[in-house]
């Protein structure tokens, strides 16, 4: 089946930069979210970034109409019905995930392909709330997702190989590299990630060192673009805290166990960039 509309379930920080590089590809783009408000919160996150790129003289004004004009602004899921391949980038809770998933596995024609954007959760947990299992793929955009190369394309248990390659060939056609990983808590990119970024907070709450002294160390001495921190705030608190606990959840390995420091302060509603404080102060 030819992709000519894209569907992109949420307008966050994820949705709306996969809406972006879609909208890019050539492709109409339905981005829907619950409110108006988040939906023209990330069309205006894609504004920013075409104005940024206009005065800098790498993008174009006509690129930027060209990209704002493809995307359909929804807050109704029914209009999925007009999607020929659906991507969730809701938040990274379980419960919100399976509730969209089972409405748009009704809504949606029975051949179109089920993504989602989750960082940890196994995508045969989420395929099983639908009735098109074979259909249903990990498409795991990393953030910044127009600077970003990487998609990681995850197979549940009963993935097609025809799903996969759909969604592998969707991944190239975006101008991203994409890399194939099975179905564990984690995948491969936050397997590896979080427990590092946990450790470097575990770090900073057995007063190790300093938040710049943990984040210089990781800079300047493993060449990391930026610190584990920094990089926690920016993926958001509460999103690390919930990758940590489906870790910790589905591997039973105490090294997996979240922070108490990172608990802290996601209870106290310090979730990094997003809210204006996390390890630092924004």
């Amino acid at each position: 089946m030819e992709i000519k509309t894209f569907g992109v379930v949420g307008a966050g920080q994820m949705g709306c930069g996969i809406a972006q590089v879609a909208a890019q590809s050539g492709l109409n783009v339905i981005m829907n979210d619950i409110k108006d408000e988040f939906v023209q919160r990330g069309l205006s996150t894609i504004t920013k970034f075409f104005d940024k790129g206009i005065q800098k003289g790498k993008l174009t004004e006509a690129q930027k109409s060209d990209v704002l004009g493809r995307i359909q602004p929804s807050t109704s899921l029914d209009d999925m019905a007009g999607a020929d391949f659906v991507v969730e980038a809701a938040v990274e809770r379980e419960d919100l995930k399976f509730e969209i998933f089972r409405k748009i596995d009704k809504i949606c024609r029975p051949e179109v392909i089920l993504s989602t954007n989750t960082s940890s959760i196994p995508i045969g947990r989420i395929a099983s709330q639908t009735s098109r299992p074979a259909q249903v793929i990990g498409m795991h955009f990393m953030n910044p997702v127009p600077l970003m190369k990487l998609v990681e394309v995850i197979r549940g248990i009963a993935t097609s190989e025809e799903t996969f390659k759909t969604t592998w060939d969707l991944s190239v056609k975006f101008g991203k590299t994409p890399a194939e990983a099975n179905d564990y808590p984690g995948f491969i990119a936050n397997r590896i990630l979080l427990p590092m970024i946990n450790e470097a907070i575990f770090a900073l709450y057995h007063g190790v060192g300093t938040r710049e002294a943990i984040d210089t160390v990781m800079q300047l001495g493993m060449n990391h673009p930026m610190g584990p921190l920094t990089l926690a705030d920016l993926i958001g608190l509460d999103t690390c805290l919930a990758i940590m606990e489906t870790l910790y959840e589905g591997f039973k390995d105490s090294k997996y166990r979240p922070c108490p420091l990172l608990r802290k302060y996601v209870e106290a509603g310090w979730l990094g960039r997003k809210t204006g404080k996390g390890f630092y102060e924004y």
